[in-house]
Order: C-alpha cells, then structure tokens, then sequence
C-alpha cells in the first residue's frame, strides 16, 4: 500500500506530475536556472491556425471586440484636450463557459483525450474549472474540480460557491476545501488514485490555448481600424493570461506594448484563514499576481510555461472599489453585465486612455460572465457580513481587508505603478537562491530573457546582491 501521508505525497508530486500531464520537462533543462522555454512551447507541435481549429470545436474563441463609446467619452472629461484613448473590449464572457479560460481548457482537454486520459483533474476557485467541464462535457470525458472554498468556519465565499454550481452544471465532480495546504495535497492524491490528465493553468497547452486570444484581438483591431492596438491592457494574476495574449498578439505581426493590472490587496495572506473571506477578489489580485510574477516556477508543474515578467511593458493596480465602480460603470453606460474581477483591466484601461491620445486604441483583452454569486452586490453584502466597512469615498484610502471604498465619481479613479525594476530584481534574487555562483552564460542569458533585460543587467544585480550578503 502506498503511504498517503501529506510529507510522502509531497515527496513524490513530481513523478505524479509527469504522469499526469504527459510531457517530460527534464528534456528541456539546460543549466543551473535556465531551461529551454521555446522549445518546451514548441513540443505540443500545435501552431496558432491548428489551435483555433480545435477551439472551435469546442466553441470556443472568435468572441467580439466591441468599442466603449460611452465609457470613452467618460474617460475623455478626465483627460486634458486631445487625449483620451478609444476603448475596445474583447468580449470573452461569449465563450461556452463564460471567460477566456475557455481557450486554455479546449485545448488541455483535446490534449488528455488525445494522450488517452479517461478524465481531467483541475485545481481551481472557479472561472477554469467551469472551463474545464463545459470541455469535457463536449469531450465525454470525465471531470474533478478540486476547490478552495471555505475557510475553517465553513463559510464560502458567493463568488466561489457560484462557480462550484457552474461546474456541476457541466457535470463535473466538485471537491470543496477549507484554505490551506491541503488543496495541493488533494490535488495530488486525486491525480494519482484516478490516473487522470492534470488540466493545469500552466502547462504548455494552457498557454498555447491563449494565444489565439491575443492573435484574434490584434487581426480584428487591423481589420477594422487599420492599426493594430496602440496599448493591451491585461487582467494579471498566475501570469497565463498576460502570457498566453503577448505570444498571440506576437505571432500575429502586433509588437504592441502589453500592460498589467491586477487589484491591490496588499497585506492580505493569501493562505491565511483569517484573511480569506476578507478579500472581495479570488482571482487577478496582487496575492497572486506579484509571487507568479517574481517566481513563476511556484505554479503545479515543473516548470510553468507563464513567464509574465518576459512580456509586460508595465505593471498597475487599482483598488476593490474601483473595480466594483467600473462593474457598475460598465453595466450602466454600456448595458454589459460582467465580472467584476475580469473587469480589473477595465478600471485601468479607464485610467491609461487619459494618458493616451484620442486616436489611440487602448484594448481591455477579456470579460468574464457574472452570476448571483459573483455579482457585486452579492459580493459586497458579504464583505460587509464579514466585517469589512463599505463606503464611498478616495479609493487610495481604501485597506484591504478592512474597507472597500466606491469612488465619489470617476476622477477620482487612479492606477498605481508596480516598479518593474523592483519585480526584475526579485525574480533574479529568488532564482539564484541555492545556485552556485558565478552562473554560466546560458543562465545569465536564460535571465535576461525573464527579465526583458540583458546579461549586464543581470550580473549587475546580482554583483548587488552578493555585495549586501556580505
């Protein structure tokens, strides 16, 4: 019998995990750090026209990109003469399961049935693993959703308990967990007890499967403007979003600056049980989007094919209120009800337009559907249940887990800047943990490319590093 202690499971998650995605990482090691990052994209051996074929079977992709004439002009009594960018949404809440997570899956899916997996096993609060089971539903494939839902009280938060309901819908088996390390456990046990595929966000596939994303936004920009997309603004959490839409907008021709947001719940642990329903957002928050940036390595799978840190031109954050405003602002102006967390990119972009030219086209790259559960006000009353003080006001005084402050009006909406430098300096800090030093060039090159900087750069901080340790 096998021991299924949690420190035996462990000790083996990563012969678990190369059966249960199928793909050998060792093949692409290649130093102390580096690894062959292309050539693990490369091994599905899928290019972007074979992708999108299999999405459509499944339903997914060619969703609209509408422009916001209203929030535009909004955007635009902020600005000064002249500027003021043209807003467009990629409508991704027009995908079989409501957000753009519908790419990664049809795609991971194909993948385990045509590896002969007899099922899927995902790891997720809730939009990917609706994904994941509205995919093998159409597949015929059988589905896990393992779910961190409550914390020790057995309280859930509304918006993961609606997404547990669209899972089942589609027919998936949905396991709930309190917060904890218990959830990578289970992952791990369930992967090994069925033999099934490990639908992670991470893999290869995942990746791939966004890229159609980001090559569908940049060809209808063109087509209908003549110019590919002056800016991308991207909803920022484990990296694949960001990833999966700069590879794809890259493969079609656009080299346009591709930009970060994520909302701000600084002080927030994320495994914390005590902070866990005190935070309004499960997903594209800085608890996920600053650790997957510095270190993306830390995902379910040896070596993550997210690498946001390589493709973001800049890093924003904007408050919970202020993404609950643009909700509303969106529903209101527009007359479309998503997210509210999908809609982060929007509070942004809201933002960046003013910076922008008037015949910029700023593009948000995806919405996400809203349901009882996630709907804000369902969102809200729940926080307010919990403790957390709800009131209108300057969002910058806002203190996650303590308040959720709505702007008094849309001036008063602001994006904050993330130091990319700081962000490079962390991943260079974190990767060199362990490592013996010096590095050899294929590692100092292996980070530059992490970073989007150069061999100097890198041995600079690192010379910097090594300098205040001793």
């Amino acid at each position: 019998m096998r021991d299924n202690s949690y420190q035996a499971v462990m000790a083996r998650k990563n012969a678990i995990m190369k059966s249960a995605v199928g793909l050998d990482y060792s093949q692409f090691e290649s130093g102390r750090i580096a690894f062959d990052y292309e050539a693990m994209m490369a091994a599905p051996g899928l290019d972007i026209k074979k992708i999108s074929v299999i999405q459509r079977e499944y339903g997914v992709g060619n969703t609209p990109l509408h422009e916001l004439k209203h929030i535009t002009a909004l955007s635009r009594k902020y600005a000064k003469p002249g500027f003021g960018a043209r807003i467009l949404l990629k409508d991704e809440a027009a995908n079989p399961s409501g957000s753009f997570k519908a790419r990664r899956a049809a795609l991971s899916v194909h993948m385990a049935k045509e590896m002969g997996y007899q099922g899927v096993v995902t790891a997720t609060s809730g939009n990917y693993g609706a994904a994941v089971a509205s995919c093998c539903a159409k597949a015929g494939l059988k589905c896990i959703v393992v779910q961190e839902c409550f914390d020790s009280r057995g309280l859930g938060q509304p918006e993961i308990v609606e997404k547990a309901r669209k899972c089942e819908a589609f027919g998936a088996e949905v396991v709930q967990l309190t917060v904890g390390p218990e959830l990578f456990y289970t992952f791990l046990l369930l992967l090994e007890e069925t033999g099934y595929f490990n639908a992670s966000l991470y893999t290869p596939y995942a990746i791939l499967g966004v890229e159609t994303l980001g090559y569908e936004l940049s060809s209808q920009c063109k087509e209908r403007y003549g110019a590919w997309p002056s800016a991308v603004v991207a909803t920022n959490a484990g990296g694949g979003n960001l990833t999966g839409t700069a590879r794809g907008m890259q493969k079609a021709g656009c080299e346009s600056p591709v930009i970060a947001a994520s909302v701000n719940l600084k002080g927030l642990h994320m495994a914390s049980d005590q902070a866990f329903n005190r935070k309004s957002f499960t997903t594209g928050h800085t608890g996920f989007g600053m650790p997957y940036t510095t270190w993306p390595d830390r995902s379910d799978v040896p070596r993550s094919a997210a690498r946001p840190l390589r493709y973001m031109s800049r890093y924003v954050t904007l408050t919970q209120g202020e993404v609950f405003y643009t909700t509303e602002m969106l529903s209101v102006l527009e007359g479309m009800e998503r997210g509210p967390a999908g809609n982060t990119s929007l509070a942004a972009a809201f933002c960046l337009a003013q910076e922008m030219p008037e015949d910029a086209l700023l593009v948000v790259q995806e919405t996400e559907y809203t349901g009882a559960g996630k709907h804000p006000n369902a969102q809200l009353s729940f926080a307010r249940a919990n403790g957390v003080r709800i009131m209108s006001g300057n969002p910058r005084d806002e203190v996650p887990g303590e308040s959720i402050i709505l702007p008094q009006n849309p001036g008063q909406m602001a994006c904050q800047e993330v130091d990319l430098n700081h962000l490079r300096k962390s991943l260079i800090s974190k990767a060199i943990e362990g490592a013996a030093l010096p590095l050899g060039e294929d590692d100092l090159q292996f980070l530059a490319e992490e970073t989007r900087s150069d061999a100097a750069y890198v041995k600079g901080v690192i010379n910097h590093i090594q300098e205040g340790s001793s």
